[in-house]
Order: C-alpha cells, then sequence, then structure tokens
C-alpha cells in the first residue's frame, strides 16, 4: 500500500522505521513544525522529521490539520492508509476521508481503556499490572474508533512511563506494520470497541503531578513513577519546589512530610511507610542523590516536604 505516515515524539520512530523496512511504501511524512526549546529557544525538528530526512522522505509540516495546503498535499498523494503514531493534533473529517482505508492510530492502551492523551501515565498511576498497545481506524471521537488489533505488555514494578512507553514503542512497531499488512491483503477488520471498561487519559498537568505525602507510599511510588520523566513529580521544601524521582518504600514510619537525612540515604514519612528518596532535582539546579542535596540544605530536625509553596 501507498503509505503516509504521522508522528512526531521519539517513540514514532520505531514503527516508521518498521514500515519503511516492509513492502509498503511510505510516500511522505506528516509531523508537527519544528519548536522551540532549550532556555536558548532554538527551534529543533521532532524526531520522526530527524529520522524521516535521514531515510530521505519527503516531510510535511502543516501547522494545522485543517491547512488547505496539506489536503492538497494529501489528495495528490492519493494514499491507501495514513498509519499514524502520537501526531499530536486532531485530525478533521475532511482530512480522514482522504486515504482508501482512512488513518489507523497505534495507541499505548488497550483500548477501550485510557482513550486520551497520556494512557502510559494513568495506568501507571492507577497500579494497573497489565497495559499494551491497540491499532484502530481514526473517526471522530477521541480514541472510540473500531480495533483492529492489540499486544499485551506486563507493567514492571520499577516502570517509569518514559521505561514502559519505550517499550511500547518497538512491541507496538510490528503490531501497527502487521495491521498495515491485513488491511492490504483484505483479511483484517476491525472491530467495535466493548461499552464496558471505558476510561479516559487526560494529559497531565503540572499541578497533578504534585506529591501528597499524606498519601499512602504505594500511590505516592506510583504518581511519581507514573510522572518521569514528563511533566516530573514535585513536592516543596522550605517555600520552594523539589522534584522528585522514583523513590523506594521501606518498612519504617515517620510523621507525614518528616525528612530523616541519613548518611547514605534520605527517608520522608508519608500516610503509613516512609519512602526513600532517590534523584531529587531543586529550583534551578540539576539532579542530584538525594543524600547530596540533604547535606547541602543541612537538613535539620522537623524539617518536613511537602510545604507550601509561597
Amino acid at each position: 500500500m501507498r503509505l503516509i505516515f504521522a508522528g512526531t515524539p521519539q517513540v514514532a520512530v520505531p514503527s516508521l522505521r518498521a514500515l519503511v523496512g516492509s513492502d509498503h511504501e511510505v510516500v511522505s511524512v506528516i509531523t508537527r513544525p519544528d519548536a522551540k526549546v532549550g532556555r536558548g529557544r532554538r527551534l529543533e525538528p521532532s524526531p520522526v522529521k530527524v529520522v524521516a530526512q535521514e531515510l530521505g522522505l519527503p516531510v510535511l509540516t502543516p501547522r494545522s490539520a485543517t491547512d488547505p495546503d496539506l489536503v492538497a498535499a494529501l489528495e495528490g498523494l492519493a494514499p491507501d492508509c495514513c498509519p499514524v503514531v502520537a501526531y499530536g493534533a486532531l485530525l478533521p473529517e475532511q482530512v480522514l476521508d482522504i486515504p482508501t482505508h482512512g488513518w489507523v492510530n497505534l495507541h499505548f492502551s488497550l483500548l477501550p481503556a485510557w482513550r486520551g492523551a497520556a494512557p502510559v501515565q494513568r495506568a501507571l498511576i492507577a497500579g494497573d499490572e497489565i497495559t499494551g498497545a491497540s491499532t484502530f481506524r481514526i473517526e471522530a471521537g477521541l480514541d472510540t474508533g473500531p480495533v483492529y488489533g492489540t499486544m499485551t505488555e506486563r507493567i514492571r514494578p520499577d516502570d517509569t512511563s518514559g521505561a514502559l512507553l519505550d517499550r511500547l514503542a518497538d512491541a507496538g512497531a510490528p503490531l501497527l506494520l502487521a495491521t498495515m499488512d491485513g488491511i492490504a491483503t483484505g483479511e483484517l477488520e476491525p472491530q467495535v470497541q466493548p461499552t464496558e471498561g471505558i476510561s479516559h487519559a487526560a494529559k497531565l498537568t503540572v499541578e497533578d503531578a504534585r506529591v501528597d505525602l499524606t498519601h499512602p507510599s504505594m500511590a505516592i511510588d506510583r504518581l511519581i513513577r507514573g510522572c518521569t520523566p514528563a511533566p516530573g513529580a514535585w513536592t516543596s521544601f522550605r517555600g520552594e519546589r523539589l522534584k522528585l524521582g522514583p523513590v523506594g518504600i521501606t518498612d519504617e514510619t515517620l510523621p507525614v512530610g518528616v525528612v530523616d537525612a541519613r548518611k547514605r540515604e534520605v527517608l520522608v514519612g508519608t500516610a503509613d511507610r516512609a519512602v526513600r528518596l532517590g534523584e531529587v532535582t531543586p529550583l534551578g539546579k540539576k539532579p542530584m542523590p538525594a543524600a547530596d542535596w540533604a547535606r547541602g540544605v543541612r537538613i535539620a530536625d522537623g524539617d518536613r516536604l511537602g510545604e507550601e509553596t509561597p
């Protein structure tokens, strides 16, 4: 089939490479425009654009999916199907109707669970034990289209959203390719999603990532892992934000929020068991081991995490 691939971040790259290496013809790639990054606010291309250019593929970077130039380009290219992985923009009906077999999305959840922008993060925060990926035909509703296929992945106790998403990106690429193969041969028909088991995965905000130390240690552990690397879990210390990397759960107890700085470790009290801090990032500084941070700020008896910021 003639394919136009749409994707933007690094997690879309394994699928792009798999499709380019297949019997299908990737005639173009659509990705988000170059974005300003870093303190210098310099423009950088998306990871998908970088790889597409390395592979010699034409790249389209419309500012909007409703851009008339994009519509004209799609009509001119006459794709049979448009596979999508984390493109980052909603597609209007005018665009959805152009490919013969529509737009097929690789979504990182077992639909209808965790429809939306942050399925991996929300699955971790909820304490799911199993997740996976689904391919489905995009329609007007948010991740509501009929499903072609799924694959499952066990969530590990130490998974962060970044690590889990990387695994799903690699494991999902063969699923997307198999879906393209099945559509091409006519052997694969999508199935309507069940009406039960629906859950939604809204994008995580900075406030969602705030660690409440009055919660149980297991919930805190899940929240931090779900927010790592983005948007980054945080609490406050002496009136300033302190980012927290993944923690360990101990068998010890401390009053909620109280910091116990020891020679080689730092414990903090929660609603039940104390957690052992891993890497922390003070405001305006680089990540560092919690023990180094504690020595630098000279933790005093009674110091607590979680005070309100000014």
